[in-house]
């Protein structure tokens, strides 16, 4: 069972972050979930936008608006930075993408069109990232906030650390390092 709050909350995120996963399963989940949102509120998934938003759910790193771009222009042929950034623009006011400030790069979002502030955990060697929603982090950044005398509107956390599997290749490599040095 998984853990909750002291509210009795589960915090909302993969019970591993970086655990493997069905990619195909995980994209026609959050493509189903993002045309659900955007029936919701009325806008319309194009088909640019669409494609953008699989790009981001098929890697495993954020990605920028020129990495976008290039996997368009291979795809279409002539797309522009315009038509990328207003894509962009559209999947993050829906809730369906978030940029991450950090890297200055755009990753799906794991929980499309729910509010929430999401929280990354970033591996600094491989650059993969995996999001989490802890509502109890979120609490204690708002109390903190409001103790300062401080409105916030909206917030996202973002911690640079080691993914599991780097962290597992450097503890290997430096256990083999110890044994060549005995």
């Amino acid at each position: 069972m998984a853990k909750r709050d002291e509210r009795g909350e589960r915090p909302r995120s993969a019970p591993k972050a970086f655990a493997p996963h069905d990619h195909d399963l995980r994209r026609s989940g959050a493509m189903r979930a993002a045309e659900a949102v955007c029936a919701a509120r009325g806008a319309q998934l194009t088909a640019i936008r669409r494609r953008v938003l699989e790009l981001l759910l098929e890697s495993h790193k954020p990605l920028g608006a020129y990495a976008l771009l290039e996997r368009l222009r291979e795809e279409r042929g002539a797309a522009q930075p315009p038509t990328i950034y207003r894509a962009l623009d559209f999947l993050v006011e829906h809730g369906l993408a978030h940029k991450v400030m950090r890297l200055n790069a755009f990753t799906a979002c794991s929980h499309p069109g729910e509010r929430h502030m999401p929280q990354f955990l970033i591996c600094s060697e491989c650059e993969r990232i995996s999001e989490i929603t802890d509502p109890a982090v979120m609490r204690a950044l708002g109390a903190a906030a409001e103790a300062a005398g401080f409105e916030a509107h909206e917030a996202a956390m973002e911690l640079l650390g080691r993914c599991p599997a780097c962290r597992e290749a450097a503890e290997e490599a430096d256990a083999a390092a110890e044994t060549t040095r005995r």
